[in-house]
């Protein structure tokens, strides 16, 4: 029977560290095939190249600095062993004696001191024994198979490997790939202001970097790859060039021509934060939070990835044009490695129409709606589907049309003293709406300095609360406000997510919960 001895421990990759000889290597396989590669390209190579190096090192370690110990051997005093089953500690014969066990037969005992300075005794000169078959390496251990290393641990080690490279400046990252800065081709401003030329003429974008280097004459004797990744540095580190692909995808827009909407957050979106006390909040409270989808809620929970979604809009994203970038609705847009604003293209899934939006990651918003939502007829309330489209960089968007009709809804309007009313109107609708979220808005300009009087005067919080919930308390005959209505309506006329809301209507005795997150209003005449 053959012993196997591992040279690899059981927890060898949970507990992976980055040695010299390691960051060398990632060194000299960069400079070796001269192509950029990502953070999972390198680790696949490392991790083949640890194993290969583990087992050199182990097979060394066989045969150098002494003789392996088997039990079927005579050995010398002073003789020096290498024991496997001892994790291949070296040690020396210091005396030897004959062996007393009647049962075995003639053996003998040696006395071997190891280099820690402990001392055992071992048979020798037996001829039956376990580790008389010298140790053989485990070709199918799983510590050293590769693909089950990579599968079981790519994210440990992808992530070790990053830490090391975003915090070495000998080397640089575009679209997620890493190149040594040094061996990058010399990229002028010349050619910089070529490619603004080239965008320029494209109206700002979006080309990918091949198209851009069609026009560049650039370094024709050197590696493409290398040479588009030098390009893409030069590019990124000039301020006149954005990087707005998703992930996989490098194209390049010009800063200026964005539109100022990607650019700089629109004022409806602006939220000035709030401080309030989550643990005055009920389940009820938290389940409706979450029902709503304010990309501005703090809510920590993992959402099924489903491949249909629907957003009910909400004043300041219908009238900015935009979709939040809610935890929920995200996976359905693209991504990308580092690119805090990704150009896309939108999709109406009745028409086929095709339009340009883009992701501001940052900021958490989608741009480039208003005028679908115009062209659909969708107000404040409207609800909104989301899928990913058939092709990448595509997202498909849809409302139900409906016949139009003359409807009494809710609808916002602002008075002669500028202040903010509601009222219960006919309006023509002809798309699907949220019932307790929908408000028409008849007058948006009225509306808008309402807006820019809100973000400049700041009014006390809870008096806007209290206003509102009073307004909306007259067009229902109990005189109930749901939260749901109560938040469409004050985000009618300032930003703000659930969260500070419902807290508020915890904490302060003017507001009566009268079940199912209906509230009217008791007393608050001094506010």
């Amino acid at each position: 029977m053959v012993s196997v001895v591992t040279p690899i421990r059981e927890d060898y990759w949970q507990n992976f560290k980055l040695q010299e000889d390691d960051l060398e290597f990632l060194y000299s396989h960069l400079l070796e095939i001269e192509t950029p590669l990502t953070s999972y390209e390198l680790v696949i190579a490392l991790v083949n190249d640890r194993i290969q190096r583990e087992k050199l090192a182990f097979e060394k370690q066989r045969t150098t600095g002494g003789e392996i110990y088997q039990p079927i051997k005579l050995f010398q005093q002073e003789q020096s062993l290498i024991f496997p089953a001892f994790g291949w500690q070296h040690g020396q014969v210091i005396s030897g004696r004959p062996g007393k066990n009647p049962d075995i037969g003639e053996f003998n005992v040696i006395q071997v001191r190891f280099d820690d300075g402990n001392t055992r005794e071992f048979a020798s000169g037996l001829e039956y024994h376990l580790l008389n078959q010298p140790p053989k390496l485990p070709i199918d251990s799983n510590n050293l198979n590769a693909n089950f290393v990579l599968q079981e641990y790519s994210n440990i080690l992808t992530t070790i490997v990053e830490q090391y490279l975003h915090k070495n400046p000998d080397y640089v990252r575009i679209a997620g790939k890493w190149f040594p800065r040094a061996l990058l081709v010399d990229i002028n401003v010349g050619h910089l202001n070529l490619a603004e030329a080239v965008l320029d003429e494209a109206e700002g974008g979006p080309l990918s970097t091949a198209k851009l280097l069609e026009q560049i004459e650039l370094a024709p004797d050197v590696n493409p790859k290398l040479v588009e990744f030098s390009f893409d540095l030069a590019l990124q580190e000039d301020p006149r060039f954005d990087e707005v692909g998703p992930s996989g995808d490098v194209l390049w827009y010009l800063h200026r021509l964005e539109p100022p909407q990607v650019q700089d957050i629109p004022i409806f979106l602006r939220y000035n934060e709030m401080e309030y006390e989550l643990s005055t909040m009920t389940e009820e409270m938290f389940a409706l939070e979450r029902a709503l989808d304010d990309e501005l809620s703090p809510i920590e929970a993992e959402f099924p990835q489903l491949d249909v979604e629907e957003i009910r809009l909400i004043f300041p994203h219908w009238i900015s044009g935009t979709i939040p970038l809610s935890s929920r609705i995200q996976h359905l847009f693209p991504t990308a490695y580092e690119a805090p604003r990704i150009r896309f293209m939108l999709v109406d899934g009745i028409t086929g129409d095709r339009f340009p939006g883009w992701v501001v990651r940052e900021k958490r918003y989608v741009y480039g709606l208003k005028e679908w939502y115009e062209k659909r007829g969708l107000i404040p309330g409207g609800i909104v589907r989301v899928r990913k489209g058939n092709q990448p960089g595509e997202v498909i968007i849809e409302t139900d049309s409906r016949r139009a009709s003359r409807e009494w809804i809710r609808t916002v309007l602002v008075g002669s003293d500028s202040g903010v009313v509601f009222a219960m109107l006919k309006q023509v609708i002809s798309t699907s709406l949220d019932d307790r979220m929908a408000i028409a808005v008849p007058d948006k300009a009225s509306l808008e300095q309402v807006w820019k009087r809100t973000q400049k005067e700041q009014p006390p919080f809870e008096r806007v609360v209290v206003n509102t919930i009073r307004e909306l308390a007259k067009l229902n005959p109990q005189g109930h406000v749901h939260a749901s209505e109560l938040y469409a309506a004050i985000n009618m006329i300032m930003r703000c997510p659930p969260g500070p809301i419902l807290s508020l209507m915890t904490a302060r005795p003017w507001f009566i919960h009268v079940g199912d997150l209906h509230y009217r209003l008791k007393d608050a005449g001094h506010l």
